[in-house]
């Protein structure tokens, strides 16, 4: 999508696909799971909304900062995490004009970043990534997980502002320059169904409850799926990438 986007400053739909998504337990602990390998150290999590995944990373007493670019998800997760510390919890622009300044107290600080189901969200997506080296030390890692297949793109994707989906190529190529490819691989490919129907042939623009419900009941199912097909296919697109200085 080429227009720019003036976001709200409450964002209802993407409120409302985040707390039926946090009902999907098995879900998110599955995405945990598939990240939570690469995460090691000191650890920043970009976009972390309502909580949904920030929730493990502090149930395993891992070291992570959380952050969101809206006041209202920040508070959200001051709420839902009140004995966390609120240092640990900031209001974070990836594209700030004046990043460094705004931000120079977390340059060169973390071991981890890592961004679920952001990056699509953001226009100037090749700044994002820049800076978000800029927060890494040496030889840090960043995880991205983004919406994959253009192909897909529908009444979901639109509601929920994103620019675009991505392939394993195109977000290699996206981090090609700051980065070292450490991992890729599609996520959720059982996923692609329902997003499908729902979105592109119902036109719904957000996810249904009863339909998260079912989905996260029938979790075994999308996990066979993807081993049994290597993860050569799937609603996401995750990549690992090492910073390269």
């Amino acid at each position: 999508m080429s227009e720019e986007f003036e976001f709200p400053e409450v964002d209802e739909i993407g409120i409302e696909t985040l707390e039926s998504i946090s009902i999907a337990k098995n879900f998110n602990r599955w995405m945990y799971q598939t990240i939570s390998p690469h995460c090691s150290g000191k650890i920043l999590e970009i976009g972390s909304g309502i909580g949904n995944i920030s929730k493990h990373f502090i149930e395993e007493g891992k070291d992570i900062t959380l952050t969101d670019i809206r006041e209202n998800y920040v508070a959200t997760i001051e709420e839902h995490f009140p004995e966390y510390s609120k240092d640990k919890i900031i209001q974070l622009d990836l594209v700030d004009p004046d990043f460094d300044n705004l931000y120079s107290g977390l340059l060169g600080q973390y071991d981890s970043i890592f961004a679920l189901n952001v990056i699509e969200h953001i226009s100037d997506h090749e700044t994002a990534i820049s800076n978000a080296k800029k927060l890494l030390k040496p030889k840090g890692k960043i995880i991205i997980l983004v919406p994959a297949f253009q192909s897909l793109y529908n009444s979901f994707d639109l509601a929920l502002e994103h620019y675009r989906r991505y392939t394993k190529k195109s977000l290699r190529k996206l981090i090609g320059s700051e980065f070292e490819l450490g991992h890729s691989q599609y996520f959720n490919a059982f996923g692609m169904l329902g997003w499908f129907v729902s979105g592109k042939i119902l036109k719904k623009k957000t996810i249904p409850l009863s339909q998260m419900k079912i989905y996260d009941r029938l979790l075994f199912i999308a996990k066979t799926i993807d081993k049994v097909i290597f993860n050569k296919i799937g609603l996401s697109v995750i990549t690992v990438g090492i910073k390269n200085s």
